[in-house]
């Protein structure tokens, strides 16, 4: 079972119209040209260090290519000299020599080639990297301008998996792929100068090979485009479940749902599994169908190369290079087929974070007026609000005097928590505005707006890293004495004190190393220390015990003093001391008033109220 897909359609931060749905099956880049265009926009800036990696490669690979044939002089030099002692030719020696300066000639050659491809290796490190360091930045910036709607409607582990699988996939394609591809390039021309000096009749014996390896690896570059693209979409779809289900463990697990919960993985893992399979299998083909091709080729400019040498139309060394160069000609194009292949996979890995980077932001703002000192005075008029087309709030009208304590009531999915979402501006409103201390909440930045406000939700949420770190996290500019005040008002100092590190206790990953209460408490601290002039209170006591409750409350009634506040509840004892209570059903306001107002109408609230301190049940 997957509490990401369960979430409801509306009412509360986790709600909204998506609901984590997987990726379409089958999807393929739809723009591959574009998707290419736009990466290669990441390496302009880096043009610079790319024409000095450009220039290193091609004289790396340069000097490679003149090796063999300065080895093959000197093998005619060794063969030359010792045939002429063999057959008894006067003065007829091996010239040691002339065989020792071509090697150190060799070896110079070779020296020099690694150097340079040192050299362009070191360099295209740091421009892959901070190609990938700015796609990273530009995708967490844009994560920060997504609005909520957005995280209601994609699985957090695929979003995850763009972030890091796709981009890291892209980064070990411009580590290796660009220097590979000038190399290969550089690499077949050279090898094919060289040859054409030797040989231009075997020369165009060897590239018959060419059309030929050509002919047989298109089709699976073709065919292999597709699984690439399947294998990273799968991919995605097998971290958004697992971090699903990883998540919501505890919740897999009581409700029994583990068989279903593996069922799911090994679908999503065979799916995976097929697509790599096929993926790798195609890619795999190439390199023994290249190498076949090659060693036909191999065997017949041996043949036709012996026959030369006996027929002295060409010298035994420069037979011998032909067929070095022969065997390493074939292995660029095996490595430029291998990189069309990759190719693929990482225009697939792009257009995915490229979608990421071209979702549909929060609407940009026109900040017009700017909040000096807030009073809290808060205005709903005629407010329209709904997640799809259908209406979930409607012509809402509510006025909240600076320093009232308002409390909103109702069953589940009348729209409580919507209305949290709507006053943070999370959504935007259909219809109608939003005033704090008069001015339109849409002409405010949403900085401006936020910080306006602390919240406490039912869901805490802690991140990793010490017990005032994250107090702290309310106010970064608080000192010592403020985080510890902050924690003593809402009693968490108590059981901090109590911790073998105190202040200092490091919370893990998901701060399983404390209690659910003792969580709530910190984030009540947290809020506490903000000291912001609304508060929003989202079911706040709900995970603590009885005892914990009243000491948080009486703690909460001094911070909401002189504040505005909201209130969303559902044990409604925790409210009768409210100025204002909003009775909501179906998304409309359908009482207000005070707790003995709203009991003296004998209506939905006194329903809701007897319902839950009677023994009989509502009517």
């Amino acid at each position: 079972m997957s509490e990401h897909k369960q979430r409801p359609s509306h009412g509360g931060p986790g709600g909204g119209p998506g609901g984590g749905n997987m990726m379409m099956a089958g999807q393929k880049p739809k723009d591959f040209k574009g998707t290419f265009r736009r990466l290669l926009g990441y390496l302009k800036p880096h043009r610079g260090k790319l024409i000095t990696v450009f220039f290193a490669a091609v004289l790396s690979t340069v000097f490679m290519v003149l090796g063999p044939k300065v080895m093959g002089n000197a093998i005619t030099e060794l063969f030359e000299g010792a045939y002429g002692k063999f057959n008894g030719i006067p003065d007829a020696s091996i010239d040691f020599g002339a065989i020792g300066k071509l090697l150190l000639l060799l070896a110079g050659l070779y020296v020099t080639s690694s150097v340079f491809s040192y050299i362009q290796q070191f360099i295209m490190a740091s421009v892959s990297q901070k190609t990938v360091f700015d796609l990273r930045e530009d995708v967490n910036h844009k994560l920060e301008k997504l609005p909520l709607k957005y995280y209601d409607g994609h699985p957090f582990g695929d979003t995850l998996s763009r972030m890091t699988n796709d981009i890291d996939t892209i980064g070990s394609t411009l580590q290796q792929t660009i220097t590979q591809f000038i190399t290969s390039v550089v690499t077949i021309v050279g090898i094919l100068a060289m040859m054409l000096w030797i040989s231009p009749m075997l020369t165009i014996i060897a590239l018959v090979t060419l059309p030929l390896s050509i002919f047989v690896i298109r089709p699976f570059l073709k065919r292999s485009q597709k699984h690439f693209a399947d294998q990273q979409r799968t991919l995605g779809n097998l971290n958004g479940h697992i971090e699903e289900m990883y998540t919501g463990h505890q919740v897999v697990k009581v409700f029994g749902h583990e068989k279903k919960a593996i069922a799911e993985f090994e679908d999503v893992n065979e799916q995976l599994y097929d697509a790599g399979r096929r993926a790798q299998f195609i890619s795999g083909i190439i390199m023994p169908a290249m190498t076949l091709i090659g060693n036909l080729s191999y065997v017949l400019i041996c043949v036709i190369g012996g026959i030369l040498v006996t027929q002295r139309a060409i010298s035994i060394g420069d037979i011998q290079a032909f067929i070095t160069y022969m065997k390493q000609f074939t292995q660029p194009i095996t490595q430029t087929a291998n990189i069309a292949n990759i190719i693929q996979s990482t225009i697939a890995a792009a257009e995915r974070v490229f979608e990421l980077l071209d979702e549909e932001e929060e609407i940009s703002e026109v900040t017009t007026v700017r909040l000096q000192h807030a009073k809290g005075e808060v205005d709903f008029e005629h407010v329209d609000f709904g997640y799809a087309d259908e209406l979930l709030i409607k012509d809402m009208n509510v006025h909240v005097a600076p320093g009232q304590t308002v409390a909103i009531v109702g069953p589940t999915g009348a729209g409580k928590t919507t209305i949290i979402n709507l006053l943070m501006r999370f959504y935007e409103l259909n219809n109608g505005t939003i005033k704090i201390d008069g001015m339109d909440t849409r002409k405010m930045s949403r900085e401006d707006l936020r910080t306006t406000f602390g919240m406490v939700l039912q869901d805490t949420w802690l991140f990793n890293g010490t017990i005032k770190d994250n107090i702290a996290y309310g106010n970064k500019h608080a000192t010592d004495e403020q985080i510890y005040e902050a924690a003593q008002v809402t009693r968490a100092d108590q059981f901090i004190r109590t911790l073998p590190e105190g202040y200092y206790t490091v919370l893990n990953e998901d701060a399983s190393n404390v209690s659910q209460g003792q969580k709530q408490l910190i984030t009540i601290a947290r809020a506490v220390l903000a000291n912001p002039t609304i508060m929003i209170l989202d079911e706040a006591t709900s995970s603590v015990d009885t005892r914990t409750e009243l000491l948080i409350q009486q703690a909460m009634n001094q911070l909401m003093e002189g504040r505005t506040s909201f209130v969303i509840a559902h044990r409604l004892s925790t409210i009768q001391g409210a100025d204002l209570i909003l009775v909501m059903d179906q998304g409309k306001v359908i009482e207000q008033g005070t707790h003995e107002e709203l009991l003296d109408q004998q209506g939905f609230y006194a329903d809701l109220y007897n319902s839950q301190f009677s023994d009989k049940p509502a009517v």
